[in-house]
């Protein structure tokens, strides 16, 4: 039976993986917030997608929020 071993490499790509979840996570929320958009804040908050709720979030959802509100 073959072992998984966790290597430094493994490591390294799952620290920079967080890292990059945390920078997206981060301005989306602050996004969010600043929308009031309380939904979104909490589903940010709750799931880990490794960036790709976020930048969804970012990129497509807040930018029709702010054309609703003009």
């Amino acid at each position: 039976m073959s072992e998984f071993q966790l290597t430094n490499g493994h490591v390294a790509l799952l620290m920079l993986i967080a890292l990059w979840d945390l920078a997206w996570k981060g301005f989306a929320m602050w996004k969010a917030g600043r929308n009031n958009d309380k939904l979104w804040f909490v589903l940010l908050l709750i799931f880990n997608t490794a960036g790709i709720l976020p930048i969804v979030y970012i990129f497509i959802l807040s930018k029709n929020n702010k054309k609703e509100k003009n």
